[in-house]
């Protein structure tokens, strides 16, 4: 949270590199200039992993935790985890693999987030 004089000034994500600031994920999704590029997988703690998106705007990648992210997603989320088997495509190995993963994989309802993600409707410019 920032302060502006006395009042906070609630804040989803600033970018590290020319401090634009989005006061909320819908702002961010929406955002023309953010393109999501990448994917890095945290197989212990999914939530953890970080999405990867560019800011076009100062040529910065921002990671945000795959967690804030969950609530987009209300479809099944399986137990078991398919990585390194023939069932899987080994799509999360890859970072800049963002396809949706056929498994029924612990692991694909973070796929299935990133193609709500990808195909968020951004404002015009």
């Amino acid at each position: 949270m920032s302060y502006v004089g006395t009042q906070p000034t609630p804040i989803f994500k600033k970018c590290s590199f020319c401090s634009s600031t989005w006061a909320t994920r819908d702002e961010f999704l929406s955002d023309p200039l953010l393109e999501m590029i990448g994917y890095q997988v945290n197989f212990k703690h999914l939530e953890l992993g970080a999405f990867l998106f560019n800011h076009n705007q100062c040529c910065t990648t921002l990671a945000i935790e795959a967690g804030k992210f969950k609530d987009l997603y209300d479809g099944p989320i399986y137990s078991e985890r398919f990585t390194g088997t023939h069932e899987c495509p080994q799509y999360c190995v890859d970072k800049c693999k963002l396809n949706p993963c056929p498994a029924k994989c612990e692991c694909a309802y973070v796929r299935e987030i990133i193609q709500i993600i990808k195909n968020w409707t951004k404002l015009k410019h």
